[in-house]
């Protein structure tokens, strides 16, 4: 697979979209794939979608922010994070295609803050952190469920941050979708006594990230 890098001036700085097209098929739309603040796009999760997708006729765009570029320890504040992204986009949607807006952990939490105003086609939400570990009060779902387009939540089965139980139900007044990953932590990980292996909980989310995105209604292309 041939990518290709691409720097983009921010009002926080330099970012960086590393492109994974798609290949043996036209590609029907871009997956933006922001990074989580203790890590870069080189995440486990992050990698399985970017070798994957691109077979599916989608193109992924991995999203390093400003502060990751710049070689810096500690990620922005959200508010900082949020204005990185938005300057991104008209980079992301220079294709010409819909544009689905997601992330890990923190990447997750800019995409569905910003994900109404840039008018993506949706959410993806990789381990999204519904709350600090132990702080299950400091809940954070009013930023997954006021999102606006439609999102999917891939959340490991022993998340700290949230595992799959702790999210409300999905209804009427509460339209996502959640894919439990077995025995997952936050970064997707599993024990090797598990009965799940590492390479069959990506599958997990690879297969549930590739079926949703072809089920998705097409909106927000140019």
């Amino acid at each position: 697979m041939t990518t290709r890098t691409e720097s983009v001036d921010t009002p926080a700085g330099e970012a960086r979209i590393t492109w994974h097209p798609a290949t043996g098929r036209a590609a029907r739309l871009v997956l933006a794939l922001g990074h989580g603040a203790g890590g870069g796009i080189e995440a486990r999760d992050l990698r399985a979608l970017a070798a994957a997708l691109p077979g599916e006729g989608v193109t992924v765009a991995l999203v390093e922010q400003p502060w990751r570029v710049a070689g810096k320890k500690v990620a922005a504040a959200p508010k900082v994070l949020d204005e990185g992204w938005r300057a991104l986009w008209p980079a992301l949607r220079a294709p010409g295609l819909p544009v689905v807006a997601g992330g890990r952990s923190a990447g997750a939490r800019v995409a569905c803050r910003t994900a109404g105003e840039l008018d993506a086609a949706g959410v993806l939400a990789l381990a999204f952190p519904l709350h600090p570990p132990g702080r299950p009060e400091k809940s954070r779902a009013e930023e997954l469920l006021g999102a606006g387009p439609p999102t999917l939540v891939v959340q490991g089965g022993r998340d700290p941050f949230g595992h799959p139980g702790e999210f409300p139900p999905p209804g009427p007044h509460t339209p996502y979708q959640l894919v439990a990953v077995p025995h997952g932590d936050h970064g997707f990980a599993v024990p090797k006594r598990a009965d799940t292996t590492q390479e069959e909980a990506l599958e997990v989310i690879t297969g549930a990230v590739a079926g949703w995105l072809g089920r998705l209604p097409a909106r927000g292309a140019i």
